[in-house]
């Protein structure tokens, strides 16, 4: 009550609070869940992991107050959303600012799928920021660059293909998850050895990238990839055309150690050090946050736990499905509050049969809890120290 009366009296959460409180009923989030609930073995516990030793500095309205860590209630809720869905899920919460994760099954490589698009676009802006790639630069787009999948920028391919800048390729890959404009992109930086040379370079973790969308998907669908398949129906006709027990296996092997694969501690990682701006530069950093922040992709994920007065910028990921099972269906991003306060935030969903809504209302359930845990912290801070019931 004490807290509810705060968040009702303070003119600045207003708002996101209001929303927040919508937003984490739905999300199962109404309270602390009961220790019994919590109890988890050695194995399963859930992975904590502490900031690190040195930060960059804080903000001064930050500096004078101490690091305050995960609730227990974030803590809980993310160990009993991870174990109660049915099927294998990585999630992780990282603070911005402080430096440390919760997460459920952090360590294991699920597929990323188009969430890997974040690595090639960084990798695209890292170049630029080292001089060797401009964004005005026009180039052609011709039907040889033609992929599989979502690809809307097909539409203007015609005979002859057409031009256009690398800043709109930079924009579609990311706001619309284009195949075609992240492929081209791909390519012209390198190939996937410059994605994982940006990784080496900056020492990044628990990230993985495959070998670029046609041979990925094909091998996923037990194919091997011509060119051909690129456009009309080909790619779906020559798959239809496999046995079940081919398609089967090739997803078993695809799922088992997926070779686009990412840990969801891997990711916020990443993600928490692309908002401190230590992987490119401060332009670079605020195109690549400003242009997450407009992805028009899965607005009923993560995003759909955001409250209203927060920002949120993101990329998703969906793989095939092969009679209901999914090799594949992510969202993470970083979401931040109306203080400034950031967190990365990672759902990989692996193998699981669950439908689309059980894997939306995951999602905005996880959100619901990083934004309840954001509202107790700052209520603590403005009470001076006072605990909720955390």
């Amino acid at each position: 009550m004490r807290m509810q009366n705060w968040i009702a009296k303070s003119s600045i959460w207003r708002r996101a609070a209001l929303a927040a409180m919508v937003a984490i009923p739905v999300a199962g989030c109404a309270g602390i869940i009961p220790q019994a609930a919590a109890q988890t073995s050695p194995s399963s516990a859930p992975y904590i992991a502490p900031p690190p030793s040195e930060t960059r500095a804080a903000p001064e309205r930050e500096r004078a107050q101490p690091p305050q860590g995960p609730s227990r209630q974030l803590t809980d809720s993310i160990t009993s959303l991870g174990r109660a869905f049915n099927g294998e899920v990585g999630i992780a919460v990282r603070d911005v600012e402080e430096g440390w994760t919760v997460s459920w099954n952090g360590e294991r490589y699920l597929p990323q799928q188009s969430v890997s698009k974040t690595w090639v676009a960084m990798t695209v802006l890292d170049q630029v920021d080292r001089g060797e790639m401009s964004l005005d630069r026009m180039v052609d787009v011709r039907p040889e660059h033609a992929v599989v999948f979502h690809q809307p920028m097909l539409a203007r391919m015609g005979n002859d293909g057409f031009r256009a800048p690398i800043r709109e390729l930079f924009t579609q890959a990311m706001t619309r998850s284009d195949n075609l404009a992240n492929d081209r992109l791909l390519w012209l930086a390198g190939g996937p050895e410059a994605v994982r040379a940006f990784f080496e370079r900056n020492d990044l973790e628990g990230l993985r990238f495959g070998p670029g969308e046609r041979e990925l998907q094909a091998g996923i669908a037990g194919l091997t990839w011509q060119q051909s398949m690129a456009r009309g129906r080909a790619f779906y006709n020559a798959r239809s055309s496999l046995s079940q027990s081919v398609r089967r296996a090739a997803m078993d092997r695809y799922l088992a150690d997926p070779v686009d694969g990412a840990t969801a501690n891997g990711m916020v990682e990443a993600l928490a050090r692309l908002a401190r701006g230590e992987l490119l530069s401060e332009r670079s950093t605020e195109l690549m946050l400003s242009t997450m922040r407009a992805s028009r992709t899965g607005p009923q994920r993560l995003r759909g736990g955001v409250p209203s007065g927060w920002q949120f910028g993101h990329k998703t990921g969906t793989g095939q499905n092969l009679n209901g099972m999914v090799a594949g269906y992510n969202d993470v991003g970083i979401v931040t509050a109306p203080d400034g306060r950031n967190y990365a935030v990672a759902v990989l969903i692996g193998n699981t049969r669950a439908g689309i809504p059980a894997r939306q209302e995951l999602m905005q359930r996880v959100m619901g809890q990083v934004v309840s845990h954001h509202l107790r912290r700052r209520y603590e801070l403005f009470t001076g120290g006072i605990r909720t019931s955390d």
